[in-house]
């Protein structure tokens, strides 16, 4: 089912007494969201992501703008008539109810035409059940589940009622980091085998970029960059979505650019033609370091991490806006921790300059 928003906009009323300035949650959201495609909504806390997943269920209605599920409006459309499943970040399990009897509620809930025998129920469940597998899990009560199968259970039960799209907000924050990495993995199983439209919440851009077939990084309200996971961490359009994304995070710097020359402090660190002279900001991958002993960037050393295939080598620079300097390099490169310092040259594909006060991006030549 493809999903498509049209100029949406939510505004909140001031909470504040004293003012009457109304807080825009979402403004202006325009995307279209392929059929059978799972994509992820990224952004800090308070970005609009949520309000946007509770647009498309109904939960929520917006101030402008339209949604549509296929060719049909669903703007004004109940969330039971819209033909969403949900899962929320809690789970909201019935905690006095079975695995069984929370995964048939919506389905008990059918009326008319879509009213369904217990028998055809029952099979309906089974089936949600296998596809998470946790069908051997049917007679146990949520308190008898970790926190990984509860959030199966909550899938199970937005799934069993065969939904047009499916909608997961931030569902893998209550789960430690292993489970949460095999959770993930069995999401996008899911989603792949069950074809359903996905929209999933998140504001781990790991989480994002690992399963989504497009992300979408929003804030304060606003779509900063729409596409492929891979693209976008190769292709920021500002500087919010280049620190937002990668881990770890990308290292910054305070720059100039004189004469096709780009400075990082007094070190000429990289040739940049077609951008005129200016101060600029500049962002460096730490897969973007070549450790070389005769490299421009000459950086303090401060420690030396071997991660096994990688090392970490942690630096500083006076011009870095960053607090530290971390790149990623092979374990076969062998860092003199004995020395002061450590000297890079720079992967030109791998640096990336903004405009100093805009934060825009500035393209170059090689």
């Amino acid at each position: 089912m493809k999903v498509e928003l049209q100029n949406l906009t939510k505004i909140f009323p001031s909470r504040n007494k004293k003012s009457s300035e109304e807080v825009v949650a979402v403004n202006n959201f325009t995307f279209t969201i392929p059929d059978g495609s799972l994509v992820g909504l990224l952004g800090p806390s308070g970005c609009g992501k949520s309000t946007t997943l509770y647009m498309i269920s109904g939960l929520q209605r917006p101030t402008s703008g339209k949604i549509f599920f296929g060719d049909e409006d669903v703007t004004d459309l109940s969330p039971e008539n819209r033909g969403i499943g949900l899962v929320f970040q809690n789970y909201a399990l019935y905690p006095h109810l079975t695995v069984k009897q929370n995964i048939l509620f919506p389905l008990q809930n059918l009326r008319g035409k879509d009213k369904m025998t217990k028998e055809q129920m029952l099979e309906r469940a089974l089936q949600a059940a296998k596809l998470v597998q946790i069908d051997e899990l049917m007679e146990r009560k949520p308190s008898e589940l970790s926190g990984g199968q509860q959030q199966r259970v909550a899938i199970a039960r937005a799934l069993v009622k065969m939904p047009r799209v499916l909608l997961l907000d931030e569902p893998l924050s209550n789960l430690d980091a292993r489970l949460r990495l095999q959770t993930r993995e069995e999401i996008r199983r899911i989603q792949k085998e069950t074809g359903i439209t996905t929209v999933f919440v998140t504001h781990d851009q790991e989480e994002a970029m690992s399963i989504s077939d497009m992300i979408v990084v929003m804030k304060l309200g606003v779509v900063q960059q729409v596409g492929k996971p891979q693209e976008i961490y190769d292709d920021p359009t500002n500087l919010f979505v280049a620190k937002f994304l990668g881990t770890p995070p990308i290292n910054v710097f305070s720059g100039r650019v004189e004469n096709g020359m780009l400075y990082i402090g007094d070190d000429a660190v990289l040739a940049v033609k077609g951008v005129e002279d200016q101060n600029v900001t500049v962002a460096v991958r730490p897969e973007g370091f070549t450790l070389d002993e005769n490299g421009a960037l000459h950086c303090k050393l401060s420690n030396v991490e071997v991660m096994g295939r990688d090392v970490s080598v942690v630096s500083s620079h006076e011009a870095a806006i960053t607090p530290i300097i971390r790149s990623i390099i092979d374990a076969d490169n062998r860092v003199d921790t004995t020395s002061a310092t450590v000297n890079y040259s720079l992967k030109p594909h791998k640096v990336f300059l903004f405009d100093a006060e805009k934060e825009e991006r500035i393209y170059f030549e090689v």
